[in-house]
């Protein structure tokens, strides 16, 4: 054993990293453990080609707590914007494509009646969003047995649904937070292409489709994040998403946490119901009075502790976790500009989405319930290098995020399949940009397996496990390890498979730490 740290975390992703920074400002001595030969886990910027880098995972920043941003200063890490609040172009077939904004609709065939109310809409989300916003930042309520925080907790949430809405408001809120967002967009609005990107935006990177209940919920977490004023505004990091993780890493360093990359952990180390340390696929052993997972809860407990050492209800609870992921990946290097035809230069700097409507979008998702990639996919859509030139110097690079692509595919995710599919998506993308394909220089597709392979995350979910109103706040990933705390001693989730989730916003690794914190000092 080299060294015994106050805590050794594992895994180097954006969780695991404010983590470190939040623990090491604290003054514990930290230690940071990552696999691959960089940080930042699934929010990376990587080479697609030797003139093309790409965010390799996540592409976009619109979730970043903002009490991360500031207590880590990570501007003065590095950290700078490409753009800010980007708007949106939802693409239609007859090119009269739809633009929208946090507040504001335009085109697409919108009538004046479904322009004000897209503004009232959003103005209503928002509201209802705004009253869950301090959950994200605290761990989630204790009811079982709440301390002060947890009743604090509960009085705020009580106080800013009923008081800070209103009665009606209230009423509303309750009344759909449960159900599925295909309902509430058609009791709202008229435009088909208007609630094709609404839908979307509430799936994205879940299993689930418009009809699924709790997509409403999920829609509300997508725009809960964001500086005062600013929520749910979506902004590009200058160099990709790999410029976050290493300021949240420059950071962590400047407040004297150890970083160690090409360091993957083979087990952690039990004695006495107690974690002790870890051993390396080195041999070697790092010593810890506490260990932070930024794993997701499978492979954490499966994989890297083993079942042995928790009860079996435990057990059984994080098997039947659901974390299957349905998202792909693809990255297109281009020797130029697509033509996206009826998309003018500063909307094709922006984010584009094929969903036609929300009738197309759950058409699409009836394929992965039975193990099938749609036909015709749903994708979002940004070209980086229009906003940031120095990700492809005289050159562009695409990257989509594609809807429906289920982990469990029938007959595995081959070469084939993978191939196959990859042309699919271009061929999708050609009906809106006809001349693509004669700019591609390479293309590259991640599936699901390819994203578990390539990151870590078990069952190729970029959430660790689905945001369904079973597996979130209280209940994430099961109410035996709600409290970031796992059931052995010094264990402890700080990633996305706990409070408040995914989504490259740093709450729980924030929130861990709190608890790291609270049982040092207990």
């Amino acid at each position: 054993m080299t060294k015994i740290y106050d805590t050794v975390i594992i895994g180097g992703g954006h969780n695991g990293l404010v983590c470190a920074a939040y623990l090491a400002k604290a003054g514990q001595s930290v230690c940071v453990l990552e696999a691959a030969d960089q940080v930042g886990g699934a929010a990376i910027t990587s080479a697609l080609t030797p003139k093309h880098k790409v965010s390799s995972g996540a592409h976009y920043l619109n979730q970043l707590h903002p009490d991360v941003m500031k207590d880590l200063a990570l501007e003065h890490q590095g950290l700078s914007l490409a753009a800010k609040d980007i708007k949106t172009t939802a693409l239609a077939a007859d090119g009269n494509h739809m633009t929208l904004t946090r507040s504001s609709a335009e085109g697409g065939g919108l009538t004046a009646e479904d322009k004000a109310s897209y503004q009232a809409f959003m103005k209503r989300m928002g509201s209802f969003s705004g009253a869950l916003k301090h959950l994200i930042g605290l761990p989630p309520i204790d009811i079982m047995q709440p301390d002060w925080q947890s009743k604090m907790g509960m009085l705020k949430l009580g106080w800013n649904i009923r008081f800070g809405l209103g009665k009606g408001a209230m009423s509303e809120m309750l009344r759909i937070a449960g159900i599925n967002i295909f309902d509430v967009l058609d009791e709202n609005f008229d435009n088909p292409l208007l609630k094709g990107a609404l839908a979307f935006d509430a799936v994205l990177g879940t299993h689930m489709g418009p009809r699924s209940p709790g997509s409403v919920l999920t829609y509300l977490y997508r725009i809960v994040m964001g500086e005062k004023g600013q929520e749910g505004a979506i902004m590009l990091p200058k160099g990709g998403m790999g410029a976050v993780t290493q300021a949240m890493k420059n950071a962590a360093h400047a407040a004297g946490a150890e970083i160690r990359t090409g360091a993957r952990v083979a087990e952690v180390i039990v004695e006495n119901h107690r974690v002790t340390g870890v051993r390396l696929e080195s041999g070697e052993v790092v010593g810890a009075r506490a260990i932070a997972s930024n794993a997701d809860p499978k492979t954490t407990i499966f994989g890297l502790v083993g079942a042995r050492h928790f009860e079996s209800d435990f057990v059984n609870a994080v098997n039947h976790t659901r974390n299957h992921g349905n998202a792909a990946k693809l990255h297109l290097a281009l020797s130029g500009l697509p033509n996206f035809k009826g998309v003018d230069s500063a909307a094709l700097g922006g984010r584009l989405l094929i969903a036609p409507d929300q009738k197309a979008v759950e058409r699409a998702f009836d394929h992965a319930k039975y193990g099938e990639v749609s036909s015709e996919p749903m994708m979002e859509i940004i070209i980086p290098t229009l906003s940031d030139p120095d990700m492809a110097p005289g050159g562009h690079v695409l990257s989509a995020t594609v809807q429906y692509a289920p982990y469990n595919l029938k007959g595995g995710w081959t070469e084939d399949a993978r191939k196959a599919f990859m042309e699919s998506c271009i061929d999708r993308i050609s009906q809106f940009a006809p001349g693509i394909r004669a700019l591609i220089d390479h293309a590259e597709l991640l599936s699901p397996a390819d994203i578990e392979a390539r990151f870590g995350l078990s069952g190729g979910h970029w959430h660790h496990c689905e945001m369904a109103i079973d597996q979130m706040l209280m209940l994430r990933p099961t109410p035996d390890a709600a409290h970031y705390a796992l059931p052995l001693d010094g264990l402890y989730l700080c990633g996305a498979g706990a409070h408040p989730g995914g989504g490259v916003m740093g709450a729980a690794g924030k929130n861990a730490a709190q608890i790291i914190l609270k049982g040092a000092s207990a």
